[in-house]
């Protein structure tokens, strides 16, 4: 077993935290960045947005009411109205308001293995 120190092609040397490049390094050819205007209207931007669940043949009704309870915060009556409109007409707006939130509350009913859509109120 060898134990020879490192030279510094393998490991450039280190200033204060910082790697310096070798010397033999290319310039950098990355330019200035460029900022971009939005573009969208700001009325755009709070368009309102529901949270629509799906019904599907998987889960049991108990657990679609547990989770409306704990994503939404519903008491359980309001739970079951929903979890029963979803059995009876296939589907329920659980929430309407704006995009960000929507999105979040889609991604975690996706998390429960429920069936979500997010639509834009027209």
């Amino acid at each position: 077993m060898n134990a020879e120190p490192l030279s510094t092609e393998v490991a450039p040397p280190l200033i204060i935290g910082i790697a310096v490049p070798p010397a033999n390094a290319a310039p950098s050819t990355v330019g200035a960045p460029t900022i971009e205007k939005e573009t969208r209207a700001e009325e755009a931007l709070d368009v309102p947005w529901q949270v629509v669940v799906h019904n599907d043949p998987v889960n049991l009704m108990s657990y679609v009411t547990m989770v409306f309870q704990r994503v939404f915060g519903y008491p359980r009556d309001k739970a079951e109205k929903h979890m029963l409109e979803v059995h009876h007409k296939g589907r329920s707006i659980l929430w309407s308001g704006l995009r960000e939130p929507a999105e979040l509350y889609v991604q975690q009913l996706h998390g429960y293995l429920l069936l979500a859509t997010l639509e834009k109120v027209c």
